[in-house]
């Protein structure tokens, strides 16, 4: 499979959003304004309460919406019903977003998980059925290394890589013990999961288990979020490729980090 268009140009995070201008986060408005520009997409979907793949980063709807609870308690009726803050967009299904992009440019497609403490596949099954469908160029990733396995299993033919940080955030990982988290830290389920590529928080590079990854195994590591010049060039010291929000990287000279 080939998958070199990840790191080919900046992706941008939840597309090219600017909430000042009314283009809000995983809209439609936003994957058109990264199109625009030749920037690949990168979101986050989640399950509707009927079953549908929706385009939304948080597990509830306060945050960008005049709605309230969670987004998995919601149909999709209830969710399209629902008003962005700021914006006459509204929330979108991933089957809108790949009618949207249609190969235009790449997407990186993020399953949110809660990490449940019984494995469920059915995020992972619904967005099989669509990218089965879909002919552009995509990848998919998940914090959840029970996802990216379910990933690898329903959909062989794409690259699905792994989400990770340093673990350290309690109330996301708080489900998890310590050596659970040192385990997601360091990669240490990847001969199990076999990643394809590695997504590493900016803020926790330089670590061990993307360097291994990267230096030893040749996986390409792409750093999130990238927010201004000083972030882009620590994550471009040792990722790959960047996802960015909040600036525009193709009108901000790259400096280099200094080398010892």
């Amino acid at each position: 499979m080939d998958f070199s268009w990840l790191t080919r140009r900046p992706i941008a995070h939840r597309g090219l959003h600017d909430q000042a201008a009314g283009i809000v986060e995983n809209t439609l408005p936003a994957a058109e304004a990264a199109i625009a520009r030749d920037f690949s997409i990168e979101c986050d979907v989640v399950l509707s309460a009927d079953g549908e793949v929706v385009v939304c980063h948080d597990e509830t709807l306060e945050r960008l919406t005049h709605g309230y609870g969670r987004v998995a308690d919601k149909t999709m009726a209830q969710l399209r019903a629902t008003h962005l803050k700021g914006s006459d967009a509204r929330i979108p299904t991933l089957e809108e977003l790949l009618d949207l992009v249609a190969g235009r440019v790449g997407l990186c497609i993020e399953l949110k998980s809660f990490f449940p403490r019984r494995p469920d596949d059915r995020l992972s099954e619904r967005v099989a059925a669509l990218l089965d469908r879909y002919a552009g160029p995509v990848v998919t990733k998940s914090f959840d290394p029970e996802v990216l396995a379910a990933c690898n299993r329903l959909m062989p033919g794409i690259a699905h890589g792994i989400v990770a940080d340093d673990a350290s955030d309690l109330d996301y990982y708080g489900h998890s013990g310590r050596v659970e988290r040192f385990i997601l830290r360091h990669l240490l389920h990847a001969p199990r999961t076999r990643p394809k590529f590695i997504s590493y928080c900016v803020r926790d590079l330089p670590a061990p288990g993307p360097w291994v990854a990267r230096k030893i195994f040749g996986l390409p590591v792409v750093s999130w979020t990238v927010r201004n010049a000083e972030d882009r060039a620590r994550a471009l010291a040792s990722a790959d490729q960047i996802i960015f929000e909040g600036f525009d990287p193709d009108a901000t000279p790259f400096v280099p980090l200094p080398t010892a």
